[in-house]
């Protein structure tokens, strides 16, 4: 696997695949990988012929108040798990590299609406950031795929609407969320929590499927909304928000709605997750 950390140095590599016709897949992450990320690098294999991944920690997407400089940052075990997972090229650029001028000065890619809400709203600016690092890798590398994890549910989303709307001829590809034996979503993030924190944590997941088999069963998402966030608060979580929403729009769910995704993040202490479940709700 290469080892690539300028731009100048990636096109070099990647031209002469591309003008023989390979197909190329990029996964983008910001590092500190763990089996989540390799299914995605796995999925990558099933779509091209090479196989790109990134780890850049994009300061862009952190908010003043958050966890940019105790972001984990795993290098070499990373090189090695790629690897052994049969990537082709990593890319590892450093901010100067990214933002020759500092993020604060670049231009921003910014998705209207399905940026507003939920992570959005805790977390203003976010997506922005997200938006436009992938963006810009997009460009970079000029992948013909994108694979990305679907527990970043709304992340995806805006990912996918920037695509269509920039005219980025990518395709993409969401993977479902890699879980834990215990039902947690795997994160990065998983690694602040103590044995103690990442059992109450289940809770997250316990409920999303307890509102999944109460919307089936008629509830409506009010009713669903209102009682996971109270059991959330009863497990020792922090709810940030639980809500069932239309799974393309992420608008509140109606009762005409069928196609359901509820997204729900809260707090373990000092430690912010998210997960999500998808449903097609069935009608009598």
């Amino acid at each position: 696997m290469r080892v690539i950390d300028d731009s100048r140095s990636l096109r070099e590599t990647l031209n002469p695949l591309r003008h023989r016709g390979q197909r190329i897949a990029l996964v983008p992450t910001m590092g500190n990988l763990h089996e989540g990320h390799l299914a995605l690098v796995a999925e990558a294999h099933k779509h091209a012929s090479f196989v790109v991944c990134s780890i850049f920690v994009n300061p862009m997407q952190f908010g003043p108040s958050e966890d940019l400089d105790a972001y984990p940052r795993t290098l070499e075990q990373d090189i090695a798990r790629l690897e052994a997972a049969g990537c082709h090229a990593l890319f590892t650029p450093g901010v100067a590299e990214m933002y020759p001028l500092g993020h604060q000065q670049h231009t921003v890619v910014s998705v209207p609406a399905l940026s507003e809400g939920y992570c959005g709203a805790s977390r203003p600016g976010h997506f922005d950031g997200v938006a436009t690092v992938v963006c810009k890798l997009f460009n970079l590398v000029q992948p013909d795929t994108a694979v990305f994890g679907l527990k970043d549910y709304q992340q995806f989303l805006v990912i996918q609407r920037m695509t269509a709307d920039l005219c980025l001829p990518i395709a993409l590809v969401g993977v479902p969320t890699r879980r834990e034996a215990s039902g947690l979503a795997m994160s990065s993030r998983n690694g602040y929590l103590t044995a103690e924190e990442k059992e109450r944590a289940t809770a997250l997941i316990h409920n999303l499927r307890t509102a999944a088999d109460s919307l089936q069963a008629g509830a409506t998402p009010a009713e669903v909304e209102a009682r996971a966030t109270q059991q959330l608060e009863e497990a020792g979580l922090r709810p940030d928000y639980f809500k069932v929403c239309h799974a393309q729009t992420l608008a509140p769910a109606t009762a005409q709605d069928e196609n359901l995704v509820i997204l729900a993040a809260a707090w373990m202490g000092r430690t912010r997750l998210i997960d999500n479940l998808v449903l097609q709700r069935t009608r009598s």
